[in-house]
């Protein structure tokens, strides 16, 4: 039964996003404007990418000619002489002006800009919008997704732990499911990697780190589209937590090793010469690492909501029994695959965090060391 659901699941986020697709195509359409499909397609995946002030979940047309969008509006908040806040339900998705406190602001592109009460915006030689932007501390789509996921983990560990504690150690309910996961992190992750020693003190934040990613890549597969982890401040953020932790946590052999990796085991006049390439190459790998981090994780999805959506926009493009079916066919298998990233990403991402701790928390045995680079 669980895999009948997923499947009518990916079914119908295919679907809907095949909807949508159509809808904006529509929309394009009769605005007079003469684009082809293709670039219809491009537009509507470059706004699928992008964070919104909102939950689109459907629009159309009417006869009229006018938009009606159907979503979930969010609180904009900005700091603009003052604190500022108001519904993104003012924006009509960019197609008017928002008032608050007398000011007057319009949003182009995802952004916010301050304006006058006719929503005319300046431009510079190369068309960027020089009109000055407010502080933005909005609850956009991805933040919201963030804050949805945090308080899911919260309820979902919390509810876990008490089925621990009134069954005596065994869990019951969704604990059976995840109880595996958590332990294979712990036993095939943590420990191997980091040390029995000081594996205990990383696991909140690897559990935290796998489960938070895991749970929004598998939201980007839903039919409301949020592509949080292809977002690369998302990434960064990420990232940074791990880089931070595990400098912060750094071991005295550790720092050691990445300014001095050769240690009394030759004179001071002897390694200069080689820590003149050495010492900046290991400084380097500091900031190499968690920036591998960001990009692997931020390319792949980002990769995936690119090519699922892409495959989708052919079905338009062939308008035959023969392309359009295979289109689908092909969407829905890659859509499959991209359950299977959404869960190896996490995994990728906890296990490289999990190896830069152990390389923090190592301690070596000085007197072997020299002794072995004395005999070389």
């Amino acid at each position: 039964m669980r895999r009948l659901f997923t499947v009518k699941l990916l079914l119908f986020s295919i679907f809907f996003l095949g909807h949508n697709a159509i809808a904006s195509a529509k929309e394009e359409a009769s605005d007079g404007s003469k684009k082809d499909i293709k670039t219809e397609i491009k537009e509507y995946i470059d706004h699928h990418l992008k964070d919104s002030h909102d939950f689109s979940i459907f629009s159309y047309t009417k006869d009229n000619g006018e938009h009606v969008y159907v979503g979930i509006p969010l609180p904009v908040i900005l700091w603009d002489n003052g604190l500022k806040v108001f519904s993104s339900t003012a924006f009509h998705h960019g197609e008017t002006i928002a008032e608050a406190g007398g000011d007057y602001y319009a949003l182009e592109h995802g952004k916010i800009y301050k304006t006058d009460a006719e929503g005319n915006l300046s431009h510079d030689e190369e068309g960027h919008i020089t009109n000055p932007k407010p502080i933005d501390f909005s609850i956009t789509k991805n933040v919201m997704m963030m804050v949805i996921t945090g308080l899911l983990m919260l309820w979902l560990f919390s509810s876990l732990a008490r089925s621990y504690a009134k069954n005596n150690g065994v869990p019951t309910g969704a604990g059976r499911f995840f109880e595996p996961i958590v332990i294979y992190i712990r036993d095939d992750i943590a420990r191997p990697t980091i040390g029995e020693k000081r594996y205990k003190k990383y696991m909140p934040f690897l559990l935290t780190i796998f489960f938070f990613i895991w749970f929004l890549n598998m939201f980007g597969l839903t039919p409301l589209g949020i592509n949080v982890t292809g977002n690369i401040a998302i990434t960064f953020g990420l990232a940074l937590l791990t880089f931070l932790i595990t400098n912060f946590t750094g071991t005295k052999d550790y720092w050691k090793h990445l300014v001095d990796p050769l240690g009394d085991a030759m004179p001071w006049y002897g390694k200069i010469p080689i820590y003149i390439i050495l010492v900046p190459i290991e400084l380097l790998g500091l900031i190499i690492k968690p920036f591998a981090l960001l990009i692997r994780l931020y390319a792949n999805m980002q990769a995936g909501h690119i090519v699922l959506m892409s495959l989708i926009g052919l079905m338009f493009i062939f308008k035959s029994w023969i392309g359009s079916p295979l289109s689908f066919l092909l969407a829905f298998a890659i859509t499959l695959i991209e359950v299977l990233v959404a869960l190896l990403q996490a995994y990728i991402f906890t296990m490289l965090s999990s190896l830069y701790f152990g390389f923090a928390s190592e301690e070596h045995d000085h007197h072997e060391e020299e002794t072995e680079l004395a005999h070389l």
